[in-house]
């Protein structure tokens, strides 16, 4: 018997995977506890539009990450910042910081998770990468003045 689990199930699969188990186990263990529906007509179909609504998503997703991965590349991103009487910076300028003025100057959000800098910890100009959804990056440039 073919059915549509609701539930991970251990030994057969992931939650909304269609699988093809014996009958009698569908019957007494998976569709009364409601760890599955039975796959018919309606279930397969409703199983299609849920994997072409999640497709759909995950392609307009890519498609935001790309325009605001354009926007950014080759951009520089200005911060203020104290130092001391050599250049050195009190503390470090921080992915969290370069979060922030990407949200202030460029009106594009990006957790600060998904940057990747070294650390700054003098004036200057230094690389950052800006990681996007599914494999989308841009490289920024982030000054380091007064």
């Amino acid at each position: 018997m073919k059915v549509i689990l609701k539930q991970d199930v251990k030994g057969q699969g992931k939650k909304g995977q269609l699988v093809q188990v014996s009958d009698g186990y569908a019957r007494n263990f998976l569709l009364p506890r409601g760890l599955a529906i039975e796959a018919d007509a309606q279930a397969m179909n409703d199983l299609r539009n849920k994997e072409s609504a999640a497709q759909h998503h995950l392609q307009v997703e890519k498609e935001e990450a790309q325009a605001a991965a354009a926007k950014l590349t080759g951009k520089t991103v200005k911060i203020a910042a104290r130092a001391g009487q050599n250049g050195k910076l009190f503390g470090s300028v921080t992915t969290k910081e370069v979060a922030d003025e990407l949200k202030k100057q460029f009106d594009i959000a990006i957790d600060k998770r998904k940057i990747t800098m070294s650390d700054i910890k003098a004036f200057g100009s230094y690389e950052a990468e800006l990681k996007f959804s599914q494999g989308v990056t841009a490289k920024v440039t982030v000054m380091v003045c007064e």
